[in-house]
């Protein structure tokens, strides 16, 4: 039974890989790369200015830390000058205090100082790296893009597209359609002809008035033709009439025979 989990969970990985693989875009996923990276990038940044901001803060208590010390020696200046020994004691004893918080804020100062400069130099190497990475990025993208255009064309070339194969399926089946109607309407044909489909539409001629038709068209051929030539001869009109009689004399000769068969 262990084994045939194993088994089955193996092949659910291997078909899901396989999506997965068909679903991915090389151009997305590098355009998601990019993104996390300026997302890292701006965070640096952000740090760098923490950072500075820190500093500055303590510069300015250092500033205010020394303009007190160099107060309170003045005060103790002044207080020895008139006699007052203690009040000068006491003023020296501030500004030695003083002086250790400054020489802690120098020490912060330093620190943060050395910090910001780390991370300045993260935040620049950082930034080259993402100008590359956006660099190579669109190089890759184009030459996808443009692989991507030529199989597809190759493809169509060669008909083995998707696209291309559902059009030759469709011309293969219309094809086949007009050879079928072509036969059908051959065959259709040929039973009309020889009489093994009777029309009921009452319209069919049987072979006696298919040659009259014939005849009768045959003659009047004959009968513009001669008064044609009368014409071009330059004689009286006294030709195509005899020749309409003869004519129509003929068909007459040729009724009885007609009847007889």
């Amino acid at each position: 039974m262990s084994g045939v989990m194993k088994r089955m969970g193996m092949i659910f990985r291997a078909k899901a890989n396989k999506a997965l693989d068909r679903a991915e875009d090389p151009r997305e996923t590098l355009d998601y790369s990019y993104q996390k990276q300026l997302e890292l990038l701006q965070k640096v940044r952000r740090g760098v200015a923490d950072v500075a901001t820190s500093r500055k803060r303590l510069e300015l208590q250092l500033s205010q830390l020394q303009g007190q010390s160099n107060k309170l020696e003045e005060q103790g200046r002044k207080a020895l000058a008139l006699g007052r020994e203690d009040l000068a004691r006491e003023a020296l004893s501030r500004k030695a205090a003083l002086q250790q918080q400054v020489s802690d804020l120098e020490t912060q100062h330093t620190t943060l100082q050395g910090e910001e400069e780390k991370l300045t130099l993260a935040a620049q190497r950082l930034q080259a790296k993402v100008d590359a990475f956006r660099t190579k990025k669109e190089t890759i993208k184009a030459t996808y893009t443009a692989a991507q255009a030529q199989t597809r064309i190759a493809e169509s070339f060669s008909g083995i597209s998707e696209e291309m194969g559902d059009v030759g399926l469709a011309i293969q089946r219309a094809e086949d359609k007009t050879a079928q109607l072509q036969a059908r309407a051959g065959a259709i044909d040929e039973l009309l002809a020889s009489g093994a489909l009777d029309d009921q539409s009452g319209l069919a001629k049987d072979d006696i008035a298919t040659e009259l038709d014939r005849i009768s068209g045959g003659s009047d051929v004959e009968l513009e033709l001669q008064r044609m030539k009368a014409e071009l001869a330059g004689g009286s009109s006294a030709a195509p009439q005899q020749a309409i009689e003869g004519g129509a004399g003929e068909r007459d000769a040729e009724r009885p025979n007609l009847d007889k068969s």
